[in-house]
């Protein structure tokens, strides 16, 4: 068998960052020194101008003044200066061109003195001789004066020329220098940005080889956005350690209260099966079987309930029911072991309640609230049910004086088979909270609970109220305005 070739590693993410970060500097340092050495370039070029344009004027004046004598003298007085650098200055009369006056200067030999433009009457023009057979480039301004004299100044460009050369060096040892100051610079700042990340992958990994979530990414307290995300990721490790510490602890209890009806089961099989043929024997035992199987059955179709109702597919008939029968329908099933606990139920709901609900689910959520009050409440307590009405919404109340729940519980009360500490005791899986809250909300309504543990709970149930009792309480109002 051939063997595929391994395909080529990708360049990291840190690696690529540097390369980007070194490539946008170098681009803009490069961009800053063009425009550095073009500004450089334009102004020394102006600079030249000036210079030629001024010497123009002077030497023009100093002719028109003294003739040639006069122009000599004013070529001479430059040359005492420190600061002097030879020009090229002809002039050339009006009639045959003449040549009236040339500096002295054997260079200027070199050039075709005939590509100079000829200005107009009054007229300025700028002339570039020379080039790599003549020499050094010449720069000449030439006007026409009032006498018709053609008067030339020239100033060459090699000092120019040679100072941007100069420019140019440094330039090119400055951008050498700035590639290596932007790879490491890259290199530096890749590092620094991606540490929250190699952070984050550290944290991650471990938690992967080790399986163990108490793991949390270190907190630089900066205040962006990496910062928000090693915070995010460590609440949702809090989440996530949280949530496996619920299930374990549902597992635990969902192992604990189904050994107890299967072993049941098989204790009631067993000795059905070790005892003599006895037809009404057996069938005390099947009828156990069938009771413990039966709790077994309720216990998984609850769970199913809740996920129903909390995806959101759970089928609800809705009707128009009356709260207060299905009240009073939950206190007289719980009456008797009401009385049996010597806890007493205070119905207040009284009159027509009318609320668009299915009547067997909400049946079934009146019912564990109230169960629940019962079963929390000491002998002597009172379990107190009420409800009122607002312009939008249909509230029942359950209020006890039971034990009570711990603030640091109340939150988790409404989770799948969570149970209190004050509560291992007492017969059931912690579905029934879970199951009230579910079904609640998917009629579109809210519970909420409050405690104070010592002296009791009170739970609030809120539901739309049906539109035709909404529009009856709008004329109300304004009837009574």
């Amino acid at each position: 068998m051939f063997s595929t070739p391994p395909e080529p590693k990708r360049p990291t993410l840190g690696l690529r960052l540097a390369i980007w970060y070194a490539a946008i500097f170098v681009v803009s340092s490069l961009a800053l020194i063009g425009v550095t050495y073009f500004l450089l370039s334009t102004a020394l070029r102006q600079y030249d101008r000036e210079v030629i344009e001024s010497t123009l004027v002077r030497y023009a004046t100093a002719y028109r003044t003294a003739g040639v004598n006069g122009l000599v003298a004013a070529i001479r007085r430059d040359e005492t200066g420190a600061s002097y650098e030879a020009l090229f200055v002809r002039a050339v009369a009006p009639f045959q061109n003449d040549l009236v006056y040339i500096s002295p200067q054997t260079t200027w030999s070199r050039y075709d003195l005939a590509q100079l433009k000829t200005p107009a009457p009054g007229e300025q023009t700028w002339s570039m001789l020379g080039g790599s057979e003549q020499g050094e480039p010449l720069e000449v301004a030439s006007v026409r004066l009032n006498d018709g004299t053609l008067f030339q100044v020239g100033k060459s460009t090699a000092r120019r020329e040679a100072l941007l050369g100069r420019f140019r060096l440094i330039l090119l040892i400055d951008f050498a220098s700035l590639i290596a100051i932007g790879l490491a610079g890259g290199a530096v700042f890749t590092a620094s940005a991606l540490r929250p990340l190699t952070s984050l992958n550290d944290t991650v990994r471990d938690i992967l080889r080790t399986g163990n979530v108490h793991s949390r990414v270190p907190a630089r307290e900066q205040g962006d956005a990496l910062d928000e995300l090693g915070l995010q990721v460590n609440a949702m490790l809090d989440r996530i350690e949280s949530l496996i510490g619920g299930m374990r602890g549902a597992l635990d209890n969902v192992a604990h209260d189904l050994r107890t009806p299967m072993m049941r089961l098989r204790g009631v099989a067993e000795s059905a099966l070790q005892s003599p043929s006895d037809a009404p024997a057996l069938r005390e035992a099947l009828a156990d079987c069938l009771e413990e199987s039966e709790q077994v059955v309720a216990m998984l179709n609850t769970l199913m309930d809740i996920s129903e109702a909390e995806t959101g597919t759970m089928r609800l008939e809705r009707e128009r029911v009356n709260l207060t029968e299905l009240v009073a329908h939950a206190v007289e099933l719980y009456e008797d072991a009401a009385e049996d606990r010597e806890v007493t139920i205070d119905n207040q709901v009284a009159g027509d309640v009318w609320v668009d609900v299915d009547r067997t689910r909400m049946r079934r959520v009146i019912a564990n609230l109230l169960d629940n009050a019962v079963k929390y409440t000491p002998a002597g307590g009172r379990v107190v049910l009420a409800t009122r009405t607002t312009e939008d919404a249909v509230v029942f109340t359950v209020r006890d004086t039971g034990i009570g729940i711990p603030a640091d519980e109340l939150p988790r009360i409404w989770e799948r088979l969570y149970r209190g500490d004050k509560s291992r005791s007492a017969h059931g899986l912690g579905l029934g909270l879970s199951l009230v809250k579910a079904i609640v909300e998917a009629h579109g309504g809210r519970i909420s609970a409050e405690s104070e543990p010592g002296r009791g709970s009170v739970f609030t149930l809120r539901l739309a109220a049906p539109a035709a009792s909404r529009v009856h309480e709008v004329h109300r109002v304004h009837e009574g305005s």
